[in-house]
């Protein structure tokens, strides 16, 4: 039987930290992606290989191992939320520098494409509730720099060909929450942590990102374009 392989990229978002396991995002995907490829006469292979905290930077380190030997079909990638981040021993300097969250952006699907990957969905930032206070050394919200490195991502995938995928989850979550900040915090854990997606935040990112994994599936499937086993 043949397979495809499709592997996250990415941090505590695709981690799924604070909610059960079989709630977050990537798992509903994965379950979903078996009995779609079965029905297909195909074996979905889905692996994470996300870290929480990890910062683009730390992803270019870990990604000759964790995503290149593995040779993915299709890869989710999502960024940007650890890297926007300013950390009071940083005093004013960002996790990640715009110009380098694009550059690693860029490096990060270069390198994929370079190792068998034909499709990337890459993801912006869903919205959090920290846009009231001003971070470390700035004059600025951590939700004002999430959103300068969401259009960051954007541009990147704009520079793409056809192989790279834009999932906009930042405006996806607007959209629902209907412009409301009621409406968002029920998408995001309670205070104190007002950053992670609750269930019903996991639940629209199933919504929003497994439609496009599923189409890139079908694809290869009706394009015979997936390799066999042969892979090693």
């Amino acid at each position: 039987m043949n397979e495809i392989r499709i592997a996250f990229f990415g941090d505590s978002i695709c981690v799924g930290q604070y909610v059960s396991i079989h709630n977050g995002w990537v798992t509903k995907t994965s379950a979903r992606l078996s009995d779609f490829a079965s029905n297909h006469n195909c074996r979905a292979v889905v692996t994470n290989a996300s870290g929480n905290g990890r910062t683009t930077r730390q992803a270019l380190e870990v990604m000759p191992y964790e995503v290149q030997s593995q040779r993915p079909d299709i890869l989710i990638v999502q960024f940007g939320m650890n890297d926007c981040n300013y950390w009071h021993s940083d005093e004013g300097v960002p996790r990640v520098s715009p110009e380098a969250f694009a550059a690693n952006l860029d490096e990060i699907i270069a390198r994929a494409l370079n190792f068998s990957v034909k499709k990337v969905i890459l993801n912006t930032n869903h919205p959090t509730g920290h846009d009231r206070e001003t971070m470390p050394f700035t004059n600025m919200s951590y939700q004002q720099s999430s959103e300068q490195y969401n259009q960051i991502i954007r541009e990147v995938a704009a520079r793409q060909d056809s192989s790279v995928i834009l999932a906009d989850i930042e405006k996806a979550f607007v959209t629902c929450a209907k412009g409301t900040r009621a409406q968002l915090l029920n998408l995001l854990l309670p205070e104190p942590d007002l950053l992670h997606p609750s269930e019903s935040g996991h639940a629209l990112y199933f919504d929003i990102v497994y439609p496009l994994i599923e189409a890139s599936v079908l694809e290869m499937i009706e394009g015979d374009g997936y390799p066999n086993n042969e892979r090693s």
